[in-house]
């Protein structure tokens, strides 16, 4: 009659648990860094999931090499290679057609004014600017509060999409 363990059979125990431990870390891992990768189809997603008060913002300055996240105006991670300066940014009004948004100023902690490539930013209830985004021959509507981002092929077919909505709304 047995009343313990080998020595053996608690090595292998022990390297099983080690392997499994192992695969199981490298998942998460994995499936970790795909969840980081952020892209303009998943911006709006990618700010509303850090916690904020008052706002989470994505800054890019000078050339949009490089991309700041801000929450509440305090630096939280940084970007790199996100975007370029071909960004464009246009706000859809029903009275007056698109127009390209303006950059907005921004002064850094000293106090030095630097130039704003692009910017977005959603509020405390999650909910982002009412934006077109043209970037790399493709168009995306962050117009919608509770949808995800649209992808459209060229700024024509947004403004047509968003003015087929308006039409179906006034019915």
């Amino acid at each position: 009659m047995r009343q313990a363990f080998t020595l053996i059979e608690l090595l292998i125990v022990i390297m099983i648990i080690g392997v499994v431990y192992t695969l199981a870390i490298g998942n998460f891992q994995r499936i970790g860094d795909e969840t980081q990768k952020v892209t303009l189809e998943s911006l709006k997603k990618y700010l509303q999931q850090f916690p904020h008060a008052k706002n989470a913002k994505l800054l890019c300055l000078d050339d949009c090499s490089k991309c700041q996240v801000l929450l509440d105006d305090e630096v939280e991670a940084t970007l790199e290679d996100f975007l370029d300066e071909s960004v464009k940014v246009y706000r859809y009004d029903f009275l007056q057609g698109v127009f390209e948004v303006q950059k907005e100023v921004y002064f850094n902690q000293e106090g030095v004014e630097e130039d704003v490539c692009f910017s977005y930013a959603v509020d405390k209830n999650g909910v982002g600017e009412q934006v077109f985004i043209e970037f790399q021959e493709k168009v995306y509507d962050f117009s919608p509060y509770l949808e995800a981002v649209k992808v459209y092929p060229s700024l024509e077919e947004a403004i047509d999409a968003k003015e087929k909505l308006i039409q179906e709304v006034m019915k």
